[in-house]
């Protein structure tokens, strides 16, 4: 097939286009490239790439032309700036994807959407996520994300849009921008700096290697089926504070370099998903979360030139001064 891949520069996105090609699939990337957009990440990957929003309708249209197929990574992603800038993440978790949509519409593309656990909210133990779960978003973020995934049900329901939804867990691997939890914390590690630890720390996230997480969207894209959601869960519940103590051993660290900070308003305890639906169609998990933690570690310890140039820029520091300088100081 060819395929547009928007968000494809990013971090699961970037993966998901290596797999496709070598796969055989001729893939158009379209990627904003804002601050967690890279194009190292597809350094030696033969792919037509387009620099553009995905809520502007004439890029959206010219990449598509010829295209089978979309997966859209494109989002706005981490809930601690969703709470600080609401509108960034409206319009591309939710214009970005009715864009997407019309083009799906005008142009019979098949459609996969790729969303996130967090639409289903907080969970109590003993109680996993199933696609047909009612819809409890905590933050701007996932709230934002659970409007595109009804607007991807209504196109398939009012216009017979070959459209499909997977909702992944926690994800993580290399590439992955320095904010999110784990790349935050090896990192900081390997520099010998404190790792901000929202909270008590039980706040239980379910673990999820990028690989597995792609060979799901892949499965769905050939697949899966017009109008269905799919869980994509790692089947790794862990507390936030035991993957730390995992990161402090893999880096050879200890546990000094933990400091608790005041957490973030509206955090959800704990997500959970129930993967039995794309199990029946075929899927399995290859990675195993201490397999998969221990090969992370080891690339951002070996790829210190791609994560350094990161965190030294204008744009991480002013971020990282304004989320975490005053819980620190604390």
């Amino acid at each position: 097939m060819r395929l547009l891949v928007t968000g494809g520069a990013g971090f699961i996105g970037s993966h998901f286009v290596r797999r496709a090609v070598r796969a055989g699939h001729d893939v158009v990337v379209l990627d904003k490239l804002t601050y967690a957009g890279n194009l190292g990440n597809l350094a030696g990957v033969p792919q037509d790439f387009r620099h553009g929003d995905i809520a502007d309708p004439g890029i959206v249209e010219a990449a598509a032309r010829g295209c089978d197929a979309v997966v859209n990574f494109a989002a706005e992603t981490h809930v601690d700036r969703s709470i600080i800038h609401g509108a960034d993440f409206l319009r591309t978790n939710v214009n970005g994807v009715h864009v997407l949509l019309e083009e799906a519409r005008r142009s019979e593309l098949r459609l996969v959407h790729v969303s996130t656990d967090e639409v289903y909210g907080d969970l109590p133990p003993g109680r996993s996520s199933r696609e047909g779960d009612a819809l409890q978003p905590s933050s701007p973020y996932s709230a934002a994300k659970a409007a595109g995934d009804l607007l991807v049900l209504a196109y398939v329901r009012t216009y017979a849009v070959d459209a499909m939804i997977t909702r992944g867990s926690n994800t993580y691997g290399p590439n992955q921008y320095p904010e999110k939890l784990l790349p935050l914390f090896v990192t900081n590690a390997l520099d010998g700096e404190p790792l901000p630890l929202y909270g008590d720390g039980k706040q239980v996230r379910d673990w999820l290697h990028v690989d597995d997480h792609c060979s799901a969207i892949e499965l769905v894209l050939q697949d899966g089926t017009k109008g269905e959601v799919y869980n994509v869960g790692g089947g790794n519940e862990v507390e936030n504070v035991e993957i730390t103590r995992r990161v402090l051993e893999l880096t050879g660290t200890d546990e000094s370099l933990i400091r608790p900070v005041a957490d973030r308003p509206g955090h959800d305890r704990r997500y959970s998903l129930d993967t039995t639906k794309l199990e029946s169609i075929g899927w399995t998990r290859s990675r195993p979360l201490d397999e998969g933690l221990a090969e992370t570690v080891e690339w951002y310890r070996a790829n210190r030139h791609w994560w350094e140039a990161i965190k030294q820029s204008p744009e991480y520091r002013a971020y990282y001064e304004r989320q975490y300088a005053s819980r620190l100081e604390t």
